[in-house]
C-alpha cells in the first residue's frame, strides 16, 4: 500500500492537467496571433480576423460600392466577415481540439468550455 493514500498518483494528475492548461494557452495565444481570410463577392469585398473571431481589416473593392444599392454591399460585408469567422472557427478546432480530448473533450470536464 503507498503511503497517503495515493497521494502521487493525485500530484501526478495535476501535474498533467497543469501542463495541458499552460498548452491551452499557449495555443490561445497562438490562435490571437495568426490573422485568417474570409471573402465575398468574388472577392469584392475581403475580411481579416484573428484566430479567436476579432476583426482585423476589411478590404473592399471599389467596383462593389454602389451608392444607389448600399444593401448589397452591407450583406458583401457581413458574409466576408462570417467566412473569415468561420475560418478561425475551424483554426480553432485544429489547435485546440486535440488539446480538448486530452482533457477529456466533449465536455468531460465540468467548467471547461469544450
Amino acid at each position: 500500500m503507498i503511503p497517503g493514500g495515493g497521494q502521487p498518483n493525485m500530484q501526478q494528475l495535476l501535474q498533467q492537467a497543469q501542463k495541458m492548461q499552460q498548452g491551452l494557452a499557449a495555443a490561445q495565444e497562438e490562435l490571437a496571433r495568426t490573422e485568417v481570410d474570409g471573402q465575398a463577392g468574388g472577392g469584392l469585398v475581403k475580411a481579416t480576423v484573428t484566430g479567436s473571431g476579432e476583426l482585423r481589416a476589411l478590404v473592399i473593392d471599389p467596383k462593389a460600392v454602389d451608392p444607389e444599392d448600399t444593401e448589397t454591399l452591407a450583406d458583401l460585408v457581413v458574409a466576408a466577415v462570417q467566412a473569415a469567422n468561420e475560418n478561425a472557427q475551424a483554426l480553432q478546432q485544429e489547435k485546440l481540439g486535440p488539446l480538448a480530448q486530452g482533457l477529456g473533450g466533449g465536455g468531460g470536464i465540468p467548467g471547461l468550455p469544450f
